[in-house]
């Protein structure tokens, strides 16, 4: 790696590689392809963005670099990064749907490096012939679980198809399922796997504690321990959309500085929402999984689980927002008498028992102190 290099990581705060860049960084440097199972959260996005940014060659005005991830967030947040750490002169384009197409044209026309891109967007831009990925020297598909499981396979490949068959390619993805394996198979050659410990071992730190309820009960159950715990930045998961909106909507009207962030808000709405988050303008965030998929701010200390989520794996991503860094987090899941088989099921693949605490225990006298 170079000093440049360290000396902008060092700027960044970062002087000791997380196991993911630890792994991995060396092994892409070194020109192999990657099959990486790591969470979001972990580091993962500076262990392709490092080796990519010192492989780039700013004199050549051709995309050298794609990086293909499921949701607008998660490419805006990559592109971000990855501009932090970039040397002047090699540029970084998002490309994804929501955005002024013209505006996204023109600035196509310019000298792009590298390209951050949703499957959909970048599929229209490829029909169009306003992109040309035929000189792509390094190929990243990040999140690959996710993007199987919203049906991203067939126009993935239809990328690659227009892609240099030569490319060193990376593949990113929390959990290693046959489908992802399959991807593997077809797009990469010869990959080094890499594997990291999965943030279900890694979610001991985040205190976890359940307050059974009743669907009735629980929107005042929420406010109550809003109130009793005040965060500083929190995350409330709900099941839908109308929940989330529901939801809001009520925590608005009793004075919470709350939005919402799911799927029926415009790109520009999202952008707005997540902004006001990560300045603190709002603290909470009532969000629904796949909105939040990929969300890494810094500060979240709390996370609600309004609704219990449908799996174990969306109950680790979730309460994984918070504790970032190996920092101390809180989180708390609201179940109702008929979410009792979800909840055994998440207990038995986390291995965790949820602390179970009544409304009682919040009284003044007894004040948590967590």
């Amino acid at each position: 790696m170079s000093r440049e290099m360290i000396d902008r990581l060092k700027k960044q705060g970062i002087t000791v590689p997380t196991p993911i860049q630890e792994q991995a960084v060396p092994v892409i440097m070194d020109g192999q392809d990657v099959m990486g199972q790591a969470q979001t959260g972990t580091g993962k996005t500076f262990a392709f963005a490092v080796p990519i940014l010192e492989k780039i060659d700013p004199s050549k005005p051709h995309v050298q670099a794609l990086i293909i991830s499921p949701t607008r967030e998660l490419a805006l947040q990559i592109t971000e990064e990855t501009k932090r750490l970039a040397p002047e002169g090699i540029h970084v384009l998002p490309v994804y749907g929501g955005q002024d197409t013209i505006k996204q044209l023109h600035k196509l026309e310019g000298t792009v490096h590298i390209i951050v891109a949703t499957p959909g967007r970048l599929l229209d831009h490829l029909r169009r012939e306003t992109v040309d990925l035929t000189q792509v020297e390094y190929l990243v598909i990040d999140e690959a679980d996710q993007m199987l499981e919203a049906g991203f396979y067939p126009d993935v490949m239809d990328i690659l198809d227009q892609t240099n068959p030569d490319r060193q390619s990376m593949l990113f993805s929390a959990t290693l399922p046959s489908s992802v394996k399959k991807l593997g198979r077809e797009m990469l050659r010869d990959p080094r796997t890499i594997h990291v410990k999965p943030e279900k071992e890694t979610i001991g730190h985040i205190k976890q504690l359940l307050y059974q309820t009743t669907d009735r009960a629980k929107q005042d159950a929420l406010m109550t321990i809003m109130h009793e715990h005040r965060p500083f930045l929190a995350v409330i998961f709900c099941r839908t959309k109308r929940r989330a909106k529901k939801l809001n909507d009520a925590l608005l009207a009793k004075g919470f500085l709350s939005d919402e962030l799911h799927g029926d808000l415009t790109q520009a709405k999202r952008q707005k929402v997540m902004k006001r988050f990560r300045e603190a303008d709002i603290q909470y965030l009532v969000a629904t999984d796949v909105a939040a998929r990929g969300l890494d701010v810094e500060g979240v200390t709390h996370v609600f689980n309004y609704d219990i989520p449908q799996d174990a794996d969306s109950y680790i991503h979730r309460i994984g927002r918070t504790g970032r860094a190996g920092g101390k987090g809180l989180a708390i899941t609201f179940a109702s008498p008929k979410d009792k088989q979800m909840l055994s099921i998440i207990e038995k693949q986390t291995k965790q028992k949820l602390e179970r605490r009544t409304l009682d225990t919040l009284s003044p006298g007894k004040r948590e102190k967590e």
